[in-house]
């Protein structure tokens, strides 16, 4: 699924959810300009997906149409399919990547994220026999599955052979952010992103940080 498709999909479910939907709304609950909001519900309405029905002088309510619906239906279906083929590669991926660590019962890996992607290394982890060293964030408190969660200005008081970026989108910002924090990019491995694994011929040295 592309990301105007699922943009699309996340209008159309915030405008089901709840009629009084604005445009200011559904911009913060996108994370996207006003403007491109805008955007997005004009292009919808011109689909016919939804209609705009003015309750005030200056208030515009948008409700969905029952093409709308059936839309949304599909976008939906489709969103499902996406994910479950990202969730099976990044499974597949990530298990070759620790594969190494497998034979070294030393092998010390760490979680970056507290989100559905770390969820799925720490199964992953499991499955190999391995346990995560630590689990860094860079708001989250509390604990991740019993381990306590620390904050990623922590990583040097970790001794950790490589850490796992658990996010299911792209990584290039998170990758970029981690090494600037002087985390070596070597010890980062990424759930998508082949070329941006770390090396699975020998596991990296023991090093802090």
């Amino acid at each position: 699924m592309d990301v105007e498709s699922h943009r699309e999909l996340k209008v159309l479910e915030a405008i089901s959810a709840n009629e009084r939907t604005t445009q200011r709304g559904l911009a913060s609950q996108l994370g996207i300009a006003l403007g491109l909001a805008n955007l997005y519900l004009k292009r919808l309405a011109r689909k016919g997906y939804i209609k705009c029905v003015n309750v005030q002088k200056n208030r515009v309510r948008y409700l969905i149409t029952p093409i709308g619906i059936a839309e949304k239906t599909r976008l939906t279906y489709e969103f499902m399919e996406y994910s479950l083929r990202v969730f099976r590669e990044s499974r597949t991926n990530l298990k070759v990547m620790l594969q190494p660590y497998v034979a070294q019962p030393s092998g010390r890996i760490a979680i970056y994220g507290t989100g559905e992607a770390a969820e799925l290394a720490y199964l992953c982890l499991k499955e190999l026999g391995l346990e995560p060293v630590a689990v860094f964030d860079g708001r989250e408190q509390g604990r991740f599955f019993g381990v306590p969660i620390r904050p990623i200005a922590e990583h040097d008081q970790v001794a950790f052979d490589a850490m796992v970026v658990a996010t299911l989108t792209d990584p290039t910002e998170l990758l970029a952010a981690l090494t600037a924090a002087g985390i070596a990019r070597s010890k980062l491995v990424t759930l998508r992103e082949p070329a941006a694994r770390a090396p699975i011929d020998q596991p990296a040295r023991s090093a802090r940080g």
